[in-house]
């Protein structure tokens, strides 16, 4: 019976670590899907595997690979980040619990996001670069049981997060290849592996490090690097 408790948007913990549930599905074997906030790593498990956790003001932690502190006391700021912590849609808005949100615009106590949501100022919470004085760290249920290693990969995370970022295509994305003047596109992502329009398979790695492919496109956005 504790399956029908997890729903979408909920903060857990798992593995001693704190999670976002980003889908719940009844009938399969794993049934909550979740991904790990501090670098957006995805995983499945079981419901009776998590513990909720409901934010607070000044709950700390890492988001992305950066730390921020929540707060219920301060304006946001444009280009800052909210947490939608109660959500009250309007009907032309769409956000749901626990929604990670970018700032647009403050328009008196709302906001407007680069979603084009327009948030109330009681329903979130802002994130508010760093961590507070006074500020509760919740990126771990038990930190005592997290080594000092692992506290010390938390500060490189940013830079593997952009690092990894920097060599991950997107479907789209246009390669020339310098051997002989050719193009191709990435038709499909599996895990790590990366299908070209020319049939060739690489990993995410192999093609960023490829002497004879260059990133020339992306066929969406139209942006040349």
């Amino acid at each position: 019976m504790k399956l029908i408790q997890v729903r979408k948007g909920q903060f857990v913990y798992y593995n001693n670590e704190l999670h976002k549930v980003y889908s719940v599905k009844p009938l399969a074997k794993k049934s909550v899907h979740m991904f790990r906030i501090k670098d957006m790593e995805q995983v499945d498990c079981k419901a009776d595997e998590v513990s909720l956790y409901k934010p607070q003001h000044l709950d700390s932690f890492l988001f992305f690979g950066s730390r921020y502190t929540l707060r219920d006391d301060i304006a946001p700021d444009e280009g800052g980040y909210i947490l939608i912590s109660k959500p009250d849609p309007d009907y032309m808005d769409h956000y749901s619990l626990n929604e990670f949100e970018k700032v647009e615009s403050v328009e008196g106590k709302n906001v407007v996001t680069t979603r084009q949501n327009t948030v109330k100022f009681r329903e979130f919470f802002v994130m508010e670069p760093g961590e507070a004085q006074g500020s509760k760290d919740i990126a771990y249920y038990d930190k005592s049981k997290v080594d000092a290693s692992q506290l010390e990969a938390d500060k490189e995370l940013i830079e593997k997060i952009r690092e990894r970022d920097a060599i991950r295509p997107s479907i789209g994305d246009v390669y020339l290849n310098l051997d002989d003047a050719s193009t191709a596109m990435v038709v499909a992502i599996s895990s790590e592996d990366v299908t070209l329009g020319n049939g060739d398979r690489l990993t995410f790695h192999e093609l960023y490090k490829a002497d004879n492919w260059n990133f020339l496109y992306n066929v969406v956005d139209g942006e040349f690097r």
